[in-house]
């Protein structure tokens, strides 16, 4: 069978001309969009993109919140043939700078007015951008563009303390689709989907893609993606009938999704997982669901330099871990170091070739040229992408992943280079050396260990980690050493670092203690979730190393000693232990009083 070519996918934009207008579109919360009032904004803004000057081959940066807006500014970037570049506006703002300095960036679209982000780039709001009237608008009508044409930039993470930016095409993207219809991952029909990832993970591509072909996109907000309770609601209401998640977030909302597990009309719930690899433990779980029709799941494998997905496996019980077969756009190798084809069964590399591998990285043709290298099996000039995975190929055909060929981590579905966050890290003027590790048996915890040229303690390193990474990339952990270990050969010895230990908490002050029945309740779960043996009033969750997945757990720990449903958000806006505490008594007062 003849691999299909970018050229011969519909353009997604084409297909969403064709959706009827009067299908719901978007959801975010209590706002919706029909196709048609979408397309009627897309259209505004890509006329006054046009008018800007913006077309192929520009790129124009979203700093936009999840929402109905972000849809627009997307598709109508997309529309006026540019190509869009995702800048999560709750990113550090140096991170943000750096993406569209990197980037270099034709344009960026804000939220409201705010404070230019970088003297580089010229700088607009979206409300601006689609009021001015100094530039026609015209209709819904998409730039003709060719598919080899860039669609997106996705920066991940780089191991020189730099992320890199992967340049993705318009055939590319609407390959992607097609393969996924092909091969029954995307069912026939409309569908409702759940939006899931951040904008910037590029498992968000494979969730706003579905809107070009007639299906529903809810957008999660952080509130609902995070508390069980409220996203197995929001199943049922919608109700949804894909949603994309990654395994550490799954183990902690399987109950709830497995009790609303039906789709529209009737249809079991498809979980998407991906980002990391699924344990046997979760497998199973899964497996026993889809045999019993409750649920439908599938592993999806896929590096963000491939457009999202590679290879899809079907999730049923009578089956260890594993990631499944090639998708129909790409092929498959797994050679060992000299780059020949090892035997079935044996251990090696896994390198991807055909029409959905990237076009590179945005300015780095040195190491563009390091991991898209010579496809030895075509005569034709292409390139397979060497993934840095290490894959074993069984008999059928199947994928098992087993693991890195370098310092590259997933942790929580987050792709990371530890060298990244060793650079930053290392970069504090009281650091000498340093090095990242992630300890599986501590819940995937980010730990830095580091010697110290001058006095220096975790929290000063943890807000200045802080300040250039995102939060998921900050370790929960920071470890002095005096020494480092080392190998024979003189190379750091990982594996002879401490594992990290509780490290109690500084007496607590009078007055500081946590005081009152509620108070007393939080420190006892903050001391059990975050592994603090002594627990302030005054102590921030974030900063002993709490994160999104801790979050959840703390919330689920409350609603069952107290009955309470507290939502995730109440943690973020209340980090510190006394005012969550006055969060959780105003809420109980209504109740008590009822």
């Amino acid at each position: 069978m003849a691999e299909p070519t970018v050229a011969a996918a519909a353009d997604l934009l084409d297909r969403l001309a064709d959706v009827p207008a009067d299908r719901v579109a978007v959801v975010c919360g209590d706002t919706s969009l029909t196709f048609g009032q979408l397309r009627e904004r897309v259209g505004v803004v890509a006329g006054r993109l046009a008018a800007r000057g913006v077309g192929p081959e520009s790129v124009v940066a979203l700093g936009l919140p999840r929402g109905v807006d972000l849809v627009a500014a997307l598709l109508g970037t997309m529309t006026a043939g540019a190509a869009y570049l995702p800048v999560d506006p709750q990113l550090p703002v140096d991170r943000r700078r750096y993406l569209v300095d990197d980037a270099r960036a034709d344009l960026l679209i804000v939220d409201g007015d705010t404070e230019p982000l970088t003297a580089s780039t010229p700088q607009v709001s979206l409300a601006a951008l689609t009021t001015a009237d100094d530039a026609p608008t015209g209709g819904y009508a998409p730039v003709p563009v060719g598919p080899a044409t860039l669609a997106y930039v996705i920066y991940t993470s780089g191991s020189t303390g730099r992320p890199k930016g992967v340049e993705i095409s318009r055939g590319a993207l609407a390959s992607l689709l097609t393969e996924l219809e092909s091969t029954g991952v995307v069912r026939p029909g409309p569908g409702a989907v759940g939006w899931n990832a951040s904008p910037s993970f590029d498992a968000s591509v494979q969730q706003w893609i579905r809107l070009c072909r007639g299906d529903t996109v809810v957008l999660l907000d952080e509130q609902t993606r995070t508390d069980p309770a409220l996203l197995g609601a929001l199943v049922e209401q919608h109700p949804l009938t894909d949603l994309d998640i990654t395994p550490s977030h799954l183990e902690l909302l399987l109950e709830h999704l497995a009790a609303s597990p039906r789709g529209a009309e009737g249809r079991p719930l498809t979980l998407i997982v991906g980002g990391e690899p699924i344990s046997p433990t979760l497998w199973g779980r899964l497996g026993e669901l889809v045999d019993a029709g409750i649920l439908r799941a599938v592993n999806a494998y896929g590096p963000t330099e491939c457009t999202v997905d590679a290879t899809v496996g079907r999730i049923t019980s009578d089956r260890t871990p594993h990631i499944g077969t090639v998708l129909p756009g790409l092929r498959l190798r797994v050679l060992d170091d000299t780059l020949a084809p090892v035997t079935p069964g044996e251990v090696g590399e896994l390198y991807l070739a055909g029409s959905r591998v990237g076009r590179g990285y945005r300015r780095r043709p040195g190491l563009t040229a390091e991991r898209f290298v010579a496809d030895l099996d075509s005569d034709d000039g292409t390139r397979m992408y060497r993934t840095g995975d290490r894959c074993r190929q069984l008999p059928d055909g199947r994928l098992e992943f087993l693991g890195r060929v370098d310092s590259q981590v997933k942790v929580r579905g987050h792709r990371m280079e530890l060298g990244e966050i060793e650079s930053v890290v290392g970069a504090h003027p009281a650091v000498a050396e340093t090095a990242v590790l992630v300890h599986e048996e501590d819940g995937q915890l980010l730990v830095a260990y580091y010697r110290p040229s001058a006095p220096v303690d975790a929290a000063a390193l943890r807000e200045w980690t802080a300040r250039s990474l995102p939060g998921y990339m900050v370790p929960g952990a920071f470890v002095a050493v005096d020494r480092f270990p080392r190998t024979n050969s003189g190379k750091l010895d990982r594996a002879a670092l401490p594992a990290p230990t509780l490290t109690p908490a500084p007496q607590v002050p009078t007055g500081v203690s946590p005081t009152g029945p509620v108070e007393e309740l939080i420190a006892r779960v903050w001391s059990q979730v975050l592994r603090q043996p002594s627990i302030s009033a005054e102590d921030n969750f974030f900063k002993l190393g709490g994160h999104s997945l801790l979050a959840i757990k703390l919330v689920s720990r409350v609603r069952a000693e107290l009955g309470l449903s507290l939502p995730i958000r109440a943690v973020y806006e209340n980090p510190r232990l006394r005012d969550l505490a006055r969060a959780i008594e105003a809420r109980l007062e209504p109740s008590a009083s009822a």
